[in-house]
Parts: C-alpha cells; sequence; structure tokens
C-alpha cells in the first residue's frame, strides 16, 4: 500500500516464488491426506466392520467439514492473516491423519476425519491469497492454475504411492507414517513464510462492523451469477469426486472384476486427464468467455453418457477401453466446475470475492455428500449392486441442470450490463486506485479447482 493509499503490484521475483512454493508444499500435503481414503476404502471397511453406507460417512463427514469451512476460513485469512490460518490448517489435518491412523473405533475414526477437513480447508484459500499478496495482479490466475495442478499432484502420491504402501506396511505405519509429511512442511512455514513483502501489505480499512458476515452472504447471494457459480459447480465436480474420494476403487474391483493394480491405475487416469484437461478448459475460457455454458453443459452431458454406457453394458464387466474412456471423461469434471467461479467472480465486487467463490465452492462439495451417501445406502439396499447405486449420479445431475438452465439467462444480461458499465466507470474519478486492488480469485478447495481468469 502506498502513501496515497493506491495499492501497488507486489514485485514478484524469486523470494516470492520461494514464500509461494512454501504454502502450496502444505497445500500438497493436504491433498495427500484429503483423498488417502480413496485408496483405503476396502481396508478401512474391514478395519472398523463397517457396511457401505456407514463408509460413505466418513468421505461426508469431511467433505461437510470441508465446505462449511469455506466463507469461515475467507473471513479469517482477512482478519488474522496468511500464515497463522496456513500453521493452524497445518497443524489440524496433521494431527487427523495421525488420529486415522492409531482409531481403535469407528466413531474416533470419524472424528479424526472430521478434523483433517477442517484444517484441509483452510490451506488452497491461504494459497490462494499468498499468489495475490506475492505476484502481480496480472500473475493471479496463472499462479492459482499452478496451485491446482500441484493439489492434483497430490492425488497422484495418494494412488501411486500411499496406496502400495498401505498394502505392503499396514494401516497404522501407512496412515502414520504419510502424517510425517505433515510436520516437514510445519517447520519452513512457521521459520520462512510471510503474509506480504515489506511495504506491500493489504488496507488496514479492513471491512467488518455489526452484520457484517451477514450482509455479504445476503448481497453476494442476491447476485444471480453467484448462484449460477454455485449450480455450474455443483453438476459438474461430483462424479469425479465421488468416483476418486471413495466409490471408484470399490467399484472397479468389486463390480468390474478389476486387480486393485489396474484400478488403481485408472483413478490415476482420472487425476491424469484433470490436469490435462485444466489447461484447456483455461485457456478455451480465457479466450472466449461465450464457451462457457457449452463447457459445462457439454461435461455434464458427456459424463452422463459414459456412465450410462459403462452401467448399461451387457456383460457382467464393461470393457477396459469404455472404463478408460469414462476416467478420462472423469478428468473433465474437476477443470469444468471452475466455469462455477466464472460466473460468480464478474457478478460480485471486489469487497465480496472471498464470500461469493465460497458460496460457489460449496456446490460441488454438497452435491458429493449426496451422492458419495445415496450410493453406500443403495449398495446396502439392494446387495452391492453398483448399476443401481451409481444410477443417483444422473438424478443429481438432472437437479443441477434445470438451475443451470433456469438461472443462466438473468445471469448472463446482468454480466452483460456489467461489463457494458466497466468503461465509464474506469473514466470515472478514483478508478485508478480500484483498477489496481487485488485481483479476484476464487476461493476453491478441490485440487483442480485453479480459477480462470475475469472476463476481459
Amino acid at each position: 500500500m502506498s502513501g496515497n493509499g493506491v495499492f501497488r503490484d507486489p514485485p514478484g521475483g524469486r523470494k516470492a516464488v520461494a514464500v509461494w512454493s512454501i504454502g502450496v508444499a502444505v497445500y500438497f500435503v493436504a491433498v495427500i491426506f484429503r483423498t488417502s481414503l480413496g485408496v483405503a476404502g476396502l481396508e478401512a471397511a474391514d478395519r472398523f466392520h463397517v457396511n457401505a453406507s456407514a463408509l460413505s460417512t466418513f468421505s461426508i463427514l469431511q467433505l461437510l467439514v470441508y465446505a462449511g469451512m469455506q466463507v469461515p476460513v475467507g473471513l479469517m485469512v482477512d482478519r488474522l492473516g496468511t500464515k497463522k490460518v496456513l500453521t493452524l490448517g497445518a497443524v489440524l489435518f496433521t494431527a487427523g491423519q495421525i488420529g486415522f491412523a492409531l482409531s481403535p473405533s469407528y466413531g474416533m475414526a470419524l472424528a479424526a476425519r472430521a478434523l483433517l477437513g477442517c484444517g484441509d480447508a483452510m490451506t488452497f484459500i491461504s494459497v490462494l491469497r499468498l499468489g495475490t499478496r506475492w505476484f502481480p495482479a496480472r500473475r493471479g490466475p496463472l499462479m492459482a492454475q499452478l496451485a491446482g495442478l500441484v493439489g492434483m499432484a497430490g492425488n497422484l502420491v495418494s494412488t501411486l504411492v500411499l496406496a502400495p504402501v498401505l498394502h505392503g506396511v499396514g494401516w497404522v505405519q501407512a496412515f502414520a507414517g504419510s502424517a510425517a509429511a505433515g510436520v516437514v512442511v510445519l517447520i519452513p512455514l512457521t521459520l520462512f513464510l510471510r503474509d506480504h513483502p515489506e511495504g506491500h501489505g493489504p488496507s488496514s480499512a479492513g471491512a467488518g462492523g455489526p452484520g457484517f458476515v451477514r450482509r455479504q452472504i445476503r448481497d453476494s447471494w442476491k447476485e444471480p451469477g453467484t448462484r449460477l457459480g454455485l449450480w455450474v459447480h455443483f453438476t459438474t465436480q461430483f462424479p469425479a469426486m465421488v468416483f476418486l474420494l471413495l466409490w471408484g476403487m470399490p467399484f472397479l474391483v468389486e463390480d468390474q472384476g478389476l486387480v486393485r493394480t489396474t484400478a488403481a491405475g485408472l483413478l490415476t487416469l482420472v487425476v491424469a486427464s484433470n490436469m490435462g484437461f485444466g489447461l484447456v478448459y483455461g485457456q478455451l475460457i480465457g479466450r472466449r468467455q461465450s464457451a462457457r455454458i457449452p463447457l459445462a453443459l457439454g461435461t455434464v452431458a458427456l459424463t452422463a453418457l459414459l456412465w450410462a454406457a459403462t452401467l448399461a453394458y451387457p456383460g457382467p464387466h464393461a470393457p477396459m477401453w469404455l472404463l478408460v474412456t469414462l476416467c478420462v471423461v472423469l478428468g473433465t469434471c474437476g477443470p469444468a466446475s471452475m466455469i462455477g467461479f466464472d460466473f460468480a467472480r464478474p457478478a460480485n465486487p471486489p469487497e465480496r470475492q472471498g464470500t461469493a467463490s465460497g458460496l460457489t465452492n460449496m456446490g460441488g462439495f454438497l452435491a458429493s455428500m449426496t451422492t458419495l451417501l445415496a450410493v453406500g445406502l443403495l449398495l446396502d439396499a439392494t446387495g452391492d449392486n453398483y448399476r443401481i447405486a451409481f444410477s443417483s449420479v444422473f438424478v443429481v445431475e438432472l437437479l443441477g441442470l434445470t438451475q443451470i438452465l433456469r438461472l443462466r439467462p438473468a445471469a448472463l444480461t446482468r454480466e452483460r450490463t456489467r461489463l457494458t458499465a466497466a468503461p465509464a466507470a474506469s473514466a470515472s474519478p478514483g478508478a485508478s486506485a480500484s483498477a489496481s486492488a487485488e485481483p479476484a480469485v476464487a476461493a476453491s478447495a478441490d485440487p483442480a479447482e485453479s480459477p480462470r481468469p475475469a472476463p476481459a
């Protein structure tokens, strides 16, 4: 902040990269812990002697905590600073991973996953804030994309490293040993991370006052772009999330008859596809904003088509080429969910970006929780009939699709109005200060959720 109150872009440079890398390393470990249950679902059922619906409660509770923490974490980062929130998050998710490793009962294991989800929820928003505080505004979206790709790399580590370690050394050693990574990242975090470069601190005129939280949520929700963003995120993200977090491995092993190593390879394919399509979707939307709705609806349609083809295949098992195609298509779900932030961002002023992004981000996690529970309940009710259980995907997609089509006209009309008025606003007194304010960066928690550039 300069002496005249105008925000000056941070310089970036090597020190910025070093500080940002510390934050990204914390997020990387958080994603490993978050997705570790996805490769240990069958072992967890045996260890705690639970059925499918009880097993799904692990991921549902973790996602419930994660989604519920999005808006509060954004406010905490604004009030307490990035370092304090990121440190608290690292302590919580490390304690949760250790607790999950040592839990002797189902109830204690649930509490450990809830603690892990609470800490995990504090990481990505903090990393996004580091990017905006340490790098010039024009590089904010790029840094967020890179952070998302690092998160997906953490997902790969769960699949490629943790899975064989778990089968080799056992439950306690694998999960307790992985928790050491949380301790390792805490050391540079506490010693070297800084919230912002010297002389580039945030404005002291922070938001607050009576009714601030209620006012922020109310004003954000009134915008049709925020609601459209939530439903786009809701409809596109959950198929891959459900597959990767819990039910993909049991489906591929128990229903499709694959060996664990082959199933793990297909889960890895989903993650790799996600990373590749993330770059493609980002480039398309950055160049042409009109591609947002076609990409979102196309992803939903293609995902539903591949699931229908897999579940309706007449033989006892779907052929490998079809399973591979399904996993590649599931990789588009994460990048498509980011389109939701591209509707919420232009609909809200800078002072509401965190709240609007938090609301949008809850959409996919609410859909994931609903589907995780539905699949578990249907498996128990049908005697482990995965075809019936996974049919719940279509119901959730249909709900989200109707809301997207309902909100789309009002949201796009209001967005066009704002964009038309922008040139006039930029010519008004004081526009230079607002133009150089902190860029609107989506407060996303999904390891694939890397914000795209705002409409030009």
